[in-house]
């Protein structure tokens, strides 16, 4: 018996990685319990800040990532989800713990190549995010061009709508979302990636099928990334 299984290190924030495991599931083909991936979700909100230990001085994420990938990987995990895009800033050292980390940029890549194979794409997400350019140089290599919000609107638009997600305000975040996927728009972008996993819940909130331009979720690249990966495991 496959005694492997999917370890996903979340909590960043818990509505995301929550969210996440509901998707991992629904995605998933599957006629009964057993058909579903095998996980174990380590959900801790107590790992620092990832935009403040990045930009402005805050206390250092990656001991907490690095105890965590360790447990995941003690308690039998093959490979590892991270359903926060931030924490990616840290994952090389994560990937020398020596279980493979399932990327989001490269999962969330292979998603827009269905919608948007190419031309101009507009990245929303953490300032510290597109501070480290996770997207940007990933992507650009492949042929997309990378546009984002300017600092005006990370300040006075993103950056509190994901704060309204991690509030439980879902809702709230919606308008000023969607106002910046629109932003982009209007400045070229085909396609549009919610490059933090508290963006997909702030635009679902409202009616997003009135954006009128694709959107790439994150989390449910990272989800069909997750499930690819275990169907590997069972060939």
């Amino acid at each position: 018996m496959n005694q492997t299984m999917l370890g996903v290190l979340g909590g960043m924030g818990p509505l995301a990685s929550a969210h996440f495991m509901t998707r991992l599931t629904l995605l998933t083909p599957a006629a009964r319990d057993q058909d579903h991936v095998p996980a174990v979700l380590w959900s801790d909100p107590r790992v620092p800040d990832r935009t403040r230990g990045r930009l402005s001085g805050g206390a250092d994420p990656l001991p907490w990532l690095l105890r965590r990938v360790r447990g995941l990987r003690a308690a039998g995990c093959g490979a590892i989800a991270i359903p926060c895009n931030t924490a990616h800033g840290w994952v090389d050292d994560l990937s020398a713990e020596g279980v493979p980390i399932l990327h989001i940029v490269d999962a969330t890549a292979a998603a827009l190549r269905a919608v948007a194979p190419g031309g101009v794409v507009g990245v929303m997400g953490t300032a510290a995010t597109l501070a480290m350019r996770l997207y940007q140089d990933r992507l650009e290599v492949q042929g997309w061009r990378c546009i984002t919000p300017s600092e005006a609107e990370m300040a006075t638009k993103v950056s509190p709508a994901i704060a309204l997600v991690k509030a439980n305000r879902v809702a709230e975040s919606y308008a000023p979302l969607a106002e910046i996927v629109r932003s982009l728009t209007a400045r070229g972008a085909g396609a549009v990636i919610l490059g933090c996993t508290e963006i997909p819940l702030g635009i679902q909130a409202g009616p997003h099928h009135t954006l009128g331009v694709p959107v790439v979720d994150s989390i449910d690249a990272l989800a069909s990334a997750s499930i690819a990966w275990w169907n590997s495991q069972k060939s």
